[in-house]
């Protein structure tokens, strides 16, 4: 069973009818800033891929990908968990130069995935990959990244409470705190990560928290990352506080991606060598691709926050257990 809390008392601002059209608003002015201050292309994507490529993304290294086979092909293709490392060849194939990118719909089935308020075995989100060089394969450019991004947030909020003045939630905070996992430990070192973010973000409201996927101080990591898209020194979530829910909401993962030597590194680190001989991680380890940032941008995470929605559910249609379709509508949350 999934878990579901709400909020007391809460009541949708919009009803059905007006989420739908706010959905589309919403997605349609976000896309629109996103690939004006980024300047990426929209491009096509694939839902499923070839395992034996190495272009699924892997993410804590135990989710099971949805796998079906084909009539026409040998072999068990498996539906896309993000686009992490597709996106990375795409731009090399594609022929995309530097300053450039490219931003697509990403759609998935994480079918080992606990579900709750925020987390849905269907992800939607914005994947977005950009070509950098050594010149700008920096800390410094990647939080002038996160900047335009959460910049690109704020001001689509603006608007759609234009197109809807009933939305009445804060407006988000503009202005970014950087912090590192392993500060946010040295800060809070007797909790857990996610009381941690909790604590940092209800006094910054907006906050990039970088450096993910390697053992901290304590011998734990602060979260999971795969090894072999982003560089773990130069990676990080942006956490918005969610006025409504009263916590650390994470809308993005994002980061410089790995250059051969990172990758070379990680995947000792993660005990993953075997993929070294994959045909994306030995073009890699050849420096045969280009230097890329990118990252993911949940779409019903978006929408959710702006829409100031109580469960993810508002704004998507999913499978839920027959408990939570029950507890959601007796505490007023309308399950798509």
């Amino acid at each position: 069973m999934s878990k579901l809390t709400s909020p007391m008392g809460y009541k949708s601002s919009l009803s059905p009818y007006e989420t739908q059209t706010a959905i589309g608003a919403t997605k349609r002015t976000f896309e629109d800033k996103l690939s004006k201050a980024l300047n990426l292309k929209r491009v096509s994507a694939p839902l499923f891929v070839d395992p034996a490529t190495g272009l699924n993304d892997d993410l804590n290294g135990v989710e099971r990908a949805v796998t079906f086979d084909i009539k026409e092909v040998p072999i068990i293709a498996q539906v896309v968990h993000s686009l992490a490392k597709w996106k990375r060849m795409a731009l090399k194939k594609y022929g995309f130069s530097v300053g450039e990118g490219l931003y697509t719909d990403m759609n998935a089935i994480r079918r080992d995935e606990e579900m709750d308020n925020l987390h849905s075995i269907y992800v939607d989100q914005w994947d977005w990959e950009k070509v950098i060089d050594k010149s700008t394969r920096t800390i410094s450019y990647l939080k002038e990244t996160v900047k335009a991004i959460v910049k690109a947030i704020c001001d689509t909020q603006k608007e759609i409470k234009k197109l809807y003045p009933q939305l009445q939630i804060t407006d988000l905070e503009k202005e970014v705190a950087f912090i590192t996992t392993q500060e946010l430990e040295d800060l809070y070192p007797t909790l857990e990560p996610k009381e941690r973010e909790h604590l940092f973000i209800r006094e910054h409201h907006t906050a990039f928290i970088m450096e993910i996927g390697d053992l901290l101080k304590s011998g734990v990591k602060h979260d999971g990352r795969a090894p072999d898209y982003d560089d773990w020194k130069m990676n990080g979530d942006i956490v918005f506080y969610n006025e409504l829910l009263d916590i650390a909401y994470e809308v993005s993962s994002m980061g410089i991606r790995v250059d051969e030597k990172k990758l070379d590194e990680q995947l000792t680190k993660a005990d993953c060598d075997s993929r070294r001989s994959l045909p994306f991680h030995k073009m890699l380890l050849a420096g045969e691709l280009p230097l890329t940032m990118g990252g993911g941008i949940g779409q019903s995470r978006l929408c959710m926050l702006l829409l100031e929605k109580a469960h993810i559910g508002e704004v998507q249609v999913s499978i839920w257990d027959d408990t939570t379709i029950k507890k959601a509508r007796e505490l007023g949350i309308n399950l798509l």
